[in-house]
C-alpha cells in the first residue's frame, strides 16, 4: 500500500501480477494525486510509451482475475513456505507470511498479504540443480507473477552478471532458489518439490 505509506509515484509492473499470464510487457505508473497523474500522462503522451490494443485487452483480461488468482496463489505459497520450513534438506525459507521471518509485521502492517514469492536455502549447489532439473509442475523461468509456479536460479539466471563478491554479500549463493507460487493444487506443489528434494 505504498501510496497510503506517503509514496507520491508508485510503479508496478504490469507483466507479472496484474497480467498475470506471462504474455504480455507491460508496466504501470500509479501517482498519488491529480496533478501529478496528469503530468505524468504528458510526458507519456509526448514520449508515445503506450501498449497496443491488444495488450492492453491482454493486461484488462487480467485484471478481472487478479483477487481470486492473488488469493490462491498466497495460500499456496503459505502452505508451501510452512512445508519447506520443515524439510529437512531445505536450510532457510525466507517468506514473509512466516512469523519467524525478520520482517514479518513490518510486512504485514504494510500489506494486505504475504505475496507469493518465496525463497529457499537448499544443502548445497548440487541439491538446487537437482531440484531445478527434477520438477515438473514448477517451470525453470525467470518471470515472475503467473499462473503457473516457476523456479529461478538466481546465480546464473537473474543476477548473473552481478561480480561473485557482491552476489556472496546480498547472500545470493549458488545454494539460494526463488520459487513464484502459481494457482495449481497446492498437493500437486508439495508433491513435485517433494519429489526434487530427494
Amino acid at each position: 500500500k505504498p501510496i497510503r505509506l506517503g509514496a507520491d509515484i508508485v510503479v508496478h509492473s504490469a507483466t507479472k501480477y496484474l497480467s498475470g499470464h506471462n504474455d504480455t510487457v507491460s508496466g504501470v505508473v500509479v501517482s498519488a494525486t491529480q496533478v501529478l497523474g496528469e503530468k505524468i500522462a504528458y510526458i507519456q503522451n509526448a514520449g508515445g510509451a503506450i501498449l497496443s490494443p491488444f495488450d492492453c485487452w491482454l493486461a484488462l483480461r487480467g485484471l478481472k482475475t487478479l483477487a481470486v488468482r492473488m488469493d490462491r496463489a498466497m495460500d499456496n505459497a503459505s502452505k508451501l513456505a510452512v512445508w519447506l520450513k520443515k524439510h529437512p534438506k531445505v536450510n532457510e525459507t525466507y517468506f514473509p507470511g512466516l512469523s519467524s521471518h525478520s520482517d514479518s509485521k513490518i510486512h504485514a502492517r504494510q500489506s494486505s498479504g504475504p505475496g507469493a514469492i518465496l525463497s529457499i536455502r537448499v544443502k548445497g549447489k548440487i541439491l538446487a540443480r537437482n531440484i531445478i532439473n527434477s520438477v515438473k509442475v514448477f517451470s525453470y523461468a525467470e518471470s515472475l507473477g503467473g499462473v503457473e509456479s516457476l523456479i529461478t536460479y538466481p546465480v546464473s539466471q537473474t543476477h548473473a552478471d552481478i561480480p561473485v563478491s557482491t552476489r556472496k554479500k546480498l547472500g545470493i549463493t549458488d545454494d539460494l532458489l526463488r520459487l513464484s507460487v502459481g494457482i495449481e493444487h497446492i498437493d500437486d506443489i508439495i508433491a513435485d518439490l517433494s519429489n526434487a528434494l530427494k
